[in-house]
């Protein structure tokens, strides 16, 4: 596994990367991908740490905490070699986010009883309004007061649009930015987002990379969702659009022995070099041996990458352009 600049925190990470989402289980309402089997979902994050993925992207409302508790467990008595990511601002999916300095603290000291650890290498602000920033300064000078109290090694800003995260880097200087980036949702490129990132040496975190499972390939146009799994509540236009959509992009990149929708899926995102990290959401271990697989055949070739954004200038992927933000 290749590793990559975290921009320029010092870090380096894998560039593939666990997005941890999922593995937190159900939550109330469709706010999850459902319940989990918590021995599976250790023996994911076991896998990962032996497929040399060493970067794990979590946040304190991932089943409310159960996702970093898991993270926490799997690596008891291996801290120094992961990269754990998490989030704060966002506790509960039915209750208004609270980014104000005293729960950036409050969150980050249940964070760290949860991890197993003194300390989180990113701590990101979920969903935070880039308004609020401005109106109050002691919420980054909170991060910066983290930093040199040894509690984050870093800190950034998890992002719901391109606007935002532009003006993060050009108002304020936020060394990460996580975003959403995959072959039917190219925003940050057309928004010019990446190549101000890579000119400024902010560090990129491209989560949705396969678009919530659609560009594994093998969901239809007709696939269902139990009712505690998030994308029961999208539309069934957009399910349609983002079937169809897959088996078009994907079809875009040339086949090889060994490469299945994930692979060319994450392969896409790392052609990017602004890109630091890619996490997809994983669940199982054999997901996650498939998605290791992607670092081990690079980046796609030039026209590849024209093809698939070719398309995305033909179609409009997106029915119901609301945030997409785990």
């Amino acid at each position: 596994m290749q590793t990559r600049p975290l921009g320029r925190t010092g870090i380096d990470v894998s560039e593939i990367g666990f997005g941890a989402w999922g593995i937190g289980g159900a939550t109330p309402g469709a706010t999850s991908y459902g319940a989990r089997d918590d021995a599976e979902s250790l023996a994911a994050l076991d896998r990962a740490l032996a497929e040399g993925i060493t970067f794990f992207d979590t946040s304190s409302v991932y089943g409310y905490g159960h996702s970093e508790a898991l993270i926490g467990r799997a690596f008891a008595g291996r801290r120094e070699r992961v990269v754990i990511a998490t989030k704060a601002g966002f506790t509960r999916y039915d209750a208004a986010p609270d980014h104000s300095p005293a729960s950036l603290r409050r969150s980050l000291e249940g964070s760290l009883e949860r991890l197993g650890t003194d300390h989180v290498d990113l701590l990101q602000l979920h969903n935070a309004p880039i308004e609020q920033l401005r109106q109050d300064p002691d919420i980054l000078a909170t991060l910066q007061a983290l930093r040199a109290e040894g509690r984050i090694r870093a800190f950034g800003l998890s992002i719901k649009t391109m606007d935002e995260g532009v003006a993060a880097i050009r108002d304020f200087a936020v060394p990460v930015l996580q975003l959403n980036l995959n072959m039917m949702d190219l925003r940050a490129i057309d928004s010019g987002l990446l190549e101000l990132a890579e000119a400024t040496g902010t560090g990129i975190i491209a989560r949705t990379p396969l678009c919530f499972g659609f560009l594994a390939g093998t969901l239809s146009p007709d696939a269902e969702f139990a009712a505690d799994d998030h994308r029961s509540a999208w539309p069934r236009a957009q399910i349609r659009a983002w079937a169809e959509g897959a088996a078009l992009t994907l079809g875009a990149v040339a086949d090889r022995p060994g490469q299945n929708g994930v692979v060319k899926a994450l392969r896409f995102c790392l052609s990017y070099p602004a890109v630091s990290t890619v996490i997809p959401g994983l669940l199982r271990p054999a997901e996650v041996s498939e998605a290791a697989a992607a670092g081990r055949f690079g980046a796609l070739s030039r026209d590849e990458r024209a093809s698939v954004e070719a398309l995305n200038r033909s179609y409009d992927f997106l029915v119901r352009r609301a945030k997409l933000q785990p």
